[in-house]
């Protein structure tokens, strides 16, 4: 490997692959195609900080041609103030799971026709509004750095949404169903997810405006998962931990959920977030955050790692051409031994919350608010009537300790996630979860 005066470590990450969308819109394809991109990225530590220097259409360079693109990356690092070290970690890859069906083995005819009949099936009574789209991308990456570690892997993610709007009577609401993989062509024989997206916009129509107030409430796997997701994965992030921007900074080993609650991200599941290795070529791992109602331990890449530590590295991820950030990939709640009658019981009377629509967090404070897609009165343990906007807010803290008991089986649901103005592949999920005096929003009255 190239060594250079006053470079402490350098490393380069390469991504070169194509992306195909298509759009539909009541029955139209509104457009399709295939793009091409290359980008690389060559971080250089220079005494002091980094230096970042971010290429279109890298060709690879050796020799004295490297050596001039490191020398342009110092430059840039010795501009910086930041004092920067880095912390040790194992280097490893992970074997990229095999596909049921390759998306290049498919037509672009062929995958807007299967995306036509899923947002077909959305064409019910009461249905005024459809749109369906699909995105493919297909990366290959390659990594090398300073001390030796080079890696190189391909990997496909694909998936679908379809959304569809119902009105009457001036009232409008909506369904939305999406899914997402990395195992493959998953567009054949779904009609079903466009019917549902468009059961739950009629089903909107004839459910009353919740109630707000402090109740029990009974989450599906979508919602805890996204609790856990927004709520506690990205106040475990390591740069918000060292920023001071996260209500979990000092309280390793504090209590602050109960027994039966560990909330866990690990990059090396098979799920939409799975990174065969991390963006720093390092090891991507199963990463406790809150282990038996502790907090445990911090997502990391190697820079917050040296600087806060309690935790491992190998929670680097970063889009193609850029560099990288703390990021979460498949995170989720741990699954316990109730079943779901027993939570539905001992809810006794409250609300059955499911679905997600968005909503905000702040880390920082340790406050949230989630909009369920909807909810089910619980009376006397038993579902009931349906119920529209509905949300879930609270301190992050205390609502910990609120969770009470956990499913048996747990569901991950695939989707994106934003920060530093990069969007990444994730995964959350839970089992159903019991919450105690939960926060609940709504705008209906009693």
């Amino acid at each position: 490997m190239t060594e250079t005066p006053g470079i402490r470590y350098y490393d380069l990450r390469q991504v070169n692959g194509q992306s195909t969308h298509i759009d539909v819109d009541k029955g139209v394809i509104e457009s399709a195609g295939t793009t091409f991109f290359n980008k690389a990225v060559i971080r250089v530590l220079g005494p002091r900080g980094w230096g970042v220097l971010q290429i279109d259409n890298y060709m690879p360079a050796y020799g004295k041609k490297f050596e001039e693109l490191l020398a342009s990356a110092q430059k840039l690092a010795r501009a910086t103030d930041d004092t920067v070290s880095l912390g040790d970690a194992p280097r490893m890859m992970r074997p990229i799971p095999p596909v049921r069906e390759d998306c290049r083995d498919v037509g672009i005819e062929e995958k807007a026709a299967l995306l036509l009949a899923i947002e077909k099936a959305a064409d019910q009574p009461l249905v005024t509004s459809r749109r369906a789209n699909y995105l493919e991308r297909i990366e290959n990456v390659r990594f090398m750095d300073s001390s030796g570690s080079e890696y190189s892997y391909e990997i496909c993610r694909s998936g679908f949404s379809v959304m569809a709007v119902a009105s009457r009577n001036g009232t409008v609401q909506m369904g939305y169903e999406p899914d997402h993989t990395i195992h493959g062509f998953n567009l054949r024989h779904r009609e079903e997810t466009g019917r549902k997206a468009a059961e739950t916009a009629v089903a909107l129509l004839d459910a009353r405006a919740a109630t707000g107030g402090k109740m029990h409430a009974v989450l599906d796997p979508e919602l805890a998962g996204v609790f856990a997701h927004e709520a506690v994965g990205h106040a475990s992030e390591g740069d918000l931990i060292e920023e001071g921007n996260s209500v979990l900074r000092g309280r390793t080993g504090e209590k602050i959920g109960n027994d039966i609650l560990t909330i866990v991200d690990d990059p090396s599941l098979y799920e939409f977030g799975f990174e065969p290795v991390d963006a720093e070529g390092i090891a991507a791992g199963r990463t406790e955050i809150i282990r038996a109602g502790k907090v445990n331990a911090f997502l990391h890449n190697r820079q917050t790692l040296a600087a806060v530590g309690n935790g491992v590295a190998g929670h680097a991820r970063a889009m193609p051409g850029e560099p990288p950030l703390v990021r979460m990939s498949n995170t989720f709640i741990e699954t316990g031994d109730a079943t779901d009658d027993e939570i539905f019981s001992e809810c006794k009377n409250g609300i059955y919350l499911a679905g997600s629509r968005g909503g905000q967090v702040d880390p920082g404070r340790g406050v949230f608010q989630f909009n369920a897609e909807y909810g089910y009165l619980i009376e006397k343990g038993e579902r009931t009537s349906m119920v529209r906007d509905v949300s879930l807010s609270g301190e992050i803290l205390s609502t910990l300790h609120g969770i009470f008991l956990c499913g048996k089986k747990r569901v991950m649901h695939p989707g994106y996630c934003g920060k530093g103005g990069q969007s990444v592949p994730v995964s959350d999920g839970a089992p159903l979860v019991l919450l105690r005096d939960a926060v609940v929003g709504g705008s209906g009255v009693d």
